[in-house]
């Protein structure tokens, strides 16, 4: 059972790589702070991955549902 949810996890997070391809987040840096008068820089950052990523990890996540399947025998 545990394999199957590892499975299921991985197609999931996988799906969402392929569709989203990065995410971007900002940071305020502070530049100047004297007394009253405060310059702050916000900073884009931009994270991405490759979509093959993605595929890998639904592949990863198909064989690991197989290889959980019980056996009724």
């Amino acid at each position: 059972m545990q394999t199957r949810t590892t499975g299921i996890v991985l197609i999931v997070i996988g799906i969402v790589m392929m569709i989203y391809t990065g995410f971007n987040y900002v940071t305020t840096k502070k530049v100047v702070d004297i007394g009253a008068v405060q310059i702050d820089s916000k900073e884009n950052h931009h994270v991405e991955w490759p979509p093959i990523l993605g595929a890998v990890l639904i592949i990863g996540g198909v064989i690991a549902m197989a290889s959980g399947k019980k056996s009724n025998a």
